[in-house]
Parts: structure tokens; C-alpha cells; sequence
């Protein structure tokens, strides 16, 4: 596929058909001996769940990566896949797909630009300096191009940065609004920097929950890069598949996707783990961004209290202060986060719709919605943790 000027587009049916280094000069554009922004877009990352086996024929999640070329230069690329379902999206549409086939239509396969079973917010226009324009309206019409002739109901793009939603938007995709509860860093030097902007209580009830969460008769350990053993990895899967089966029934990742990690992404990886009467117990897998930690999983063999919060969002926003990054997104859902400091804030996805009559139905649905979901988010920030003071500054 190509455009009447010289950008070519081409179609992926794997990241291992493009070379780690060309691929991620424009996932990673402008940071060159710097950590990505965030890791998920990087070519390890994507050919991590495909050289697993976590995506690929018969997972619904079939790669259809989008790359463009101008000249012959790469100036822009898209992670995307040809979706069998809505599993492991966390942008829910299972109420479109019902609604589009109790009408007669054929809502799967369609077209999803997002990574795999991961609920953070990244770019997914991934263009070069200076091309973010012209690399977005290339890979827009790709995309829509490639869903028309391929028959598919619809593209969507979930968890994209507001200004790929703008974009977007601009070139008239539907505009998607939800929300997640992050932690931000307000130049905290110190976690008791951070209690002391909460109110008393709120400030009492965490140090409550830590001194419990830490009493739990054994230790916490931190590791990343090298620090990180296959022995890690395979305490991590017995907590993994844990909560796998509670909450989607079957694990997303498959084991050999932490053998991968273990290859290439060490240094993208924190993983706390902690240890009692000679064994692991529990852990959480974060994964470092440039400026953000990024919460993914949690799992145990032994239920403590207090300890997940302990290790999923405190201990995060230890290592978050420590390191200097901006904010910890600690993964979909949780009101309860609230009282813990992680505010609301409204995340973003974009869409588009081939039938005209069901594309105007969603887009009047999409409107109420942002509605509800901007007053949610001012009602739940209302009722945030920290001294009222602090709030009226922000």
C-alpha cells in the first residue's frame, strides 16, 4: 500500500521482519542512549510476546504491525494486530461487539493498535522528529486502508498518549475517554515527604498498613538487570498463574515470555519479590520507563495483609522517588488506590467504525460517556488523600 507521495506502507506479520535498531529509532525517537519512554513499544518487547508464543495464530492477537517508509527512510511504525475478541484489552467495547451482532453484523476480527494485556499509556503513532504529522496520517490511513480491505468491522487504538488522541481526532477518529488512578511526583525527596501532603488520617492509615504489610514474618528484596536470576522468574510464574486463573481464567503470558524477559528485558524490568521461611511468597513486576513505573502483575502463595499495597504501590513510590520518575501508573481499575495517593486521571483511545449507521451510534454513546467519565474523575479527585490545602494548589 502506498500514498500518491513518497511514503510506502508496508504490513508486518512480525517485528522480527524489521531489525531491532530501525524499529526502535522511531519507537524511541529522540533518546538515543536513554531508557524509552516507555518499553512496550520497543522491538524487544514486541518480539518477547511473539518469540513466546503470547501472541500469534491461535491467541486472537495476530500481528499486523504497520511500518512507513519515506524514500526508503523509516520514518514511522505502529504496533497492531488482526483481534479474534476483546480479551486482554482493558478498554472494554464486549457491549459494541454484542449490540453490532445482535444487529447482524460482524464485529471480530478487527483491528487493534495497543500492547498486548497491557493497560499503559504509551505513543502508538511512533514517528521520527519531525515527521509525527506526517508519520501519523501515513500509519492512519494504512491502518483504515488495511481494515476496508480486509473486511474488518473496525479500528481501534487504546491507551495512546492525549496528543495521538488528538491527532487522531483531528483526522476523524472517534475520541475515547476512561480513566486510571497514578501517582505523581511532586519532587518528594522522601516517602514521608509524600505523607506529610496527606491528611492526618489518610497519612496514619498508610503508615498503619506498611508497618503490617512489613511484619508479615519475612523480606522484601528488589531486583532488576542482573540483579534478576531464572529462579526469580520461576517464583514469579507460580504467582503469575495465580492470579492468572482468579481473574481471566487462564494467563495471558505464557511461561516462556519471563524466559524472554530473562534474555532482553532485564534492564526494562523491577521485580520485587519477597521471601519467607526459604521460599518466595509474593511479587510484583514492574517495568521502568523513562520517566514512569509502570505496575503490571501480582501474585502469591501466601496471603499477608496489606502486603500487596505494600508491594504494588508503596514500594513502587519508594523506588519512584528514589529514581526520580515522575509517576508510577500501577495497571486498570482500583478505586481503592485513592486513599493510598494515586489521583485519577482520564486515559485515552481512539476508534473508527466502518458501518456509518453503527459509527453514529457509538459516537452518540461516546459522548454521554466523556461526560460520566469527567465528572467520575472530578468527583474522585474531590475525594483524594491529600490536605485540602494541597488540592486547592494544584
Amino acid at each position: 500500500m502506498s500514498n500518491a507521495a513518497t511514503i510506502e506502507i508496508t504490513v508486518l506479520t512480525s517485528v522480527s521482519q524489521i531489525s531491532a535498531d530501525e524499529w526502535d529509532s522511531v519507537s524511541n525517537s529522540g533518546s538515543t542512549g536513554q531508557r524509552p519512554l516507555d518499553p512496550f513499544t520497543t522491538h524487544r518487547f514486541l518480539k518477547a510476546l511473539e518469540d513466546s508464543g503470547s501472541v500469534g495464530q491461535g491467541t486472537g492477537w495476530v500481528p499486523r504491525h504497520l511500518i512507513a517508509r519515506q524514500d526508503g527512510r523509516l520514518i514511522a511504525a505502529m504496533p497492531l494486530y488482526a483481534k479474534g475478541h476483546s480479551q486482554g484489552e482493558y478498554v472494554f467495547d464486549h457491549s459494541w461487539a454484542h449490540a453490532y451482532e445482535r444487529a447482524g453484523g460482524r464485529y471480530y476480527p478487527k483491528l487493534l493498535s495497543a500492547i498486548p494485556f497491557t493497560p499503559a499509556t504509551g505513543r502508538r503513532f511512533l514517528t521520527l522528529d519531525g515527521y509525527a504529522e506526517t508519520g501519523a496520517a501515513a500509519l492512519l490511513q494504512g491502518a483504515v486502508q488495511l481494515a476496508s480491505e480486509s473486511n474488518l468491522s473496525s479500528f481501534h487504538m487504546n491507551y495512546c498518549t492525549e496528543a495521538d488522541a488528538i491527532a487522531g481526532e483531528a483526522m476523524g477518529l472517534m475520541h475515547r475517554t476512561g480513566q486510571q488512578f497514578h501517582w505523581e511526583n511532586r519532587a518528594y525527596k522522601t516517602f514521608d515527604d509524600f505523607l506529610a501532603q496527606l491528611s492526618s488520617r489518610k497519612r496514619k492509615a498508610i503508615r498503619r498498613e506498611r508497618a503490617k504489610a512489613q511484619a508479615f514474618g519475612g523480606t522484601i528484596h528488589l531486583f532488576t538487570g542482573d540483579q534478576i536470576e531464572p529462579e526469580h522468574w520461576d517464583a514469579f510464574w507460580q504467582f503469575y498463574q495465580d492470579t492468572g486463573a482468579r481473574k481471566w481464567g487462564t494467563p495471558y503470558l505464557t511461561r516462556a515470555f519471563f524466559d524472554c524477559a530473562q534474555e532482553t528485558l532485564r534492564d526494562d524490568t523491577l521485580l520485587m519479590l519477597c521471601w519467607r521461611d526459604g521460599r518466595w511468597v509474593a511479587g510484583a513486576l514492574n517495568f521502568v520507563g523513562r520517566e514512569t513505573l509502570f505496575g503490571r502483575y501480582w501474585g502469591c502463595v501466601e496471603d499477608h495483609p496489606f502486603l500487596h499495597f505494600e508491594l504494588c504501590y508503596y514500594q513502587a513510590i519508594d523506588y519512584a522517588i528514589a529514581h526520580g520518575l515522575n509517576r508510577v501508573e500501577a495497571g486498570a481499575q482500583g478505586e481503592h488506590k485513592l486513599a493510598r495517593g494515586y489521583l485519577p486521571v482520564a486515559t485515552h483511545s481512539l476508534h473508527w467504525i466502518a458501518d456509518p449507521g453503527f459509527r453514529k451510534a457509538v459516537q452518540q454513546f461516546l459522548k454521554a460517556e466523556r461526560v460520566a467519565v469527567d465528572e467520575d474523575i472530578e468527583i474522585l479527585t474531590s475525594y483524594g488523600p491529600f490536605r485540602r490545602g494541597e488540592r486547592e494548589q494544584e
